[in-house]
């Protein structure tokens, strides 16, 4: 069964704050619901439970004594134990910090349980949306199977139909999903290749397009596709007057301009028109682990021509699945940050909340799928960003918690005031950087 079925689309640019509110709010639900149901499987009671902060909207009590509540800057969220501020704070009430079921009162490792518990949750979201989205949607049956063709011009070959399984392409076997990066590079860059396909029983031979098209799959906010107005669906049928029949036509007549302007002759519901864009230069990661500039014009990688007939995915098969989602979005974030940190890349690979915001309104305009996809992303990056050793953070604690449990005392209140103050000053310096980095730096 699909869920993402019964989930609305969101098709309006004016709603895009609503789906980066909407995006934000689950993120941070997650991440301090971490700390409260830790803190409280730990004996540590809370106070309070908000989601945003400033006037609360709505608030109410449950039987443990906690207030849950709703505020009207949904920006963030936080969790107040009780003798102290909130999970990731330090100094409390000085007439209940040293009882055992308070925050400064209990035991080390229940306040370190406490504290990385928050990150914790956000990769836990993470991993069971991409392996909810993995046991709902399916993967392609193999071998390939047609479920459903484009509508697409004459110049395109399109004898396939509903129901052929695909044998092989140019005489080249299809085994999916090993080798078929390498079987799609080796196929010649035509308007029309054959496919051996199995039809009601019998093996024949069709013609068809390139298996990956020169199709908009996706579009990155703000960038060149983006500001030339390209369409999801959007077939390129030329660059510059060059044909282009696959992805990969289109990457290589992108890398050849080196950042020049690009004509593109581009078929959207049956008709044809023209589209002038200018590639940037864009920050790709290379195999060795380094970071390059490319220049690229955020078209998404357009997928297969067809619609692939799907088939069910095991429990252990998401399970595993879904953890290497989770590890490759840590693993390709660390590598970005430092390269920015390093100045291998430009700090314009940077995003500020308006530029998350702009991803979020594209995303969610891409159906609920991609909207949900952009969710389990941001919840593994942020609950990263939290770990980082920064006061303020929830990395910088369990730095002060490691401390403690080295020296037998925690850091004293005179240091703890600096070293907030200087995690607070390097958050709000980033903060700023980033949001002028989304208005005025890189446009």
């Amino acid at each position: 069964m699909d869920f993402t079925n019964f989930i609305p689309n969101f098709g309006s640019p004016v709603l895009t704050v609503l789906a980066f509110i909407l995006a934000l709010s689950i993120i941070v639900a997650i991440h301090e619901y971490g700390h409260y149901i830790v803190g409280r499987w730990t004996g540590i009671d809370a106070e309070v439970f908000s989601i945003g902060f400033g006037p609360v909207i709505w608030s109410g009590m449950d039987k443990r004594g906690t207030r849950w509540q709703l505020a009207a800057l949904p920006l963030g969220g936080y969790v107040k134990f009780l003798g102290d501020g909130n999970a990731a704070s330090v100094g409390g009430d000085g007439a209940t910090e040293k009882a055992r079921n308070t925050m400064l009162g209990a035991p080390l490792w229940a306040r370190a349980a406490t504290v990385a518990a928050g990150p914790v949750f956000n990769f836990i979201l993470s991993f069971f949306i991409f392996a909810a989205l993995l046991v709902s949607l399916g993967q392609p049956m193999t071998p390939l199977t047609v479920s459903s063709v484009p509508d697409w011009p004459e110049s395109r070959a399109m004898e396939l139909e509903p129901g052929d399984t695909i044998l092989a392409i140019e005489g080249r076997p299809l085994n999916y999903p090993e080798g078929f990066g390498a079987a799609l590079e080796a196929l010649p860059s035509v308007a029309a290749l054959a496919y051996e396909v199995r039809r009601d029983g019998a093996r024949m031979t069709v013609q068809g397009p390139h298996p990956a098209p020169s199709r908009v799959q996706s579009i990155t906010p703000r960038s060149a596709a983006d500001d030339a107005g390209l369409r999801i669906g959007d077939l390129i049928l030329a660059m510059n007057e060059t044909p282009v029949y696959s992805f990969m036509d289109m990457v290589d007549v992108v890398n050849a301009t080196g950042g020049e302007p690009i004509t593109l002759d581009v078929w959207r519901e049956g008709e044809r028109r023209e589209e002038v864009l200018t590639p940037r230069m864009v920050a790709i990661p290379q195999e060795d682990g380094s970071m390059r500039d490319q220049p690229k014009i955020g078209v998404g990688n357009g997928g297969l021509f067809f619609e692939p007939e799907t088939m069910s995915v095991g429990l252990w098969e998401s399970v595993k699945l879904g953890a290497q989602q989770v590890w490759f979005i840590i693993a390709q974030s660390l590598n970005g940050m430092w390269h920015i940190i390093s100045g291998a890349i430009s700090t314009c690979n940077l995003s500020g909340p308006v530029g998350i915001a702009e991803t979020a309104g594209s995303m969610a305009s891409q159906g609920a799928e991609s909207f949900i996809t952009f969710i389990a992303v941001m919840s593994t990056a942020i609950g990263l960003l939290n770990l980082f050793p920064i006061p303020v953070l929830d990395g910088g604690h369990l730095v002060f918690h490691a401390w403690e449990a080295v020296t037998g005392k925690p850091p004293s209140d005179g240091a703890l005031r600096v070293l907030m103050a200087i995690g607070l000053s390097l958050i709000g310096t980033l903060m700023i950087f980033a949001i002028a980095n989304d208005l005025f730096l890189c446009p």
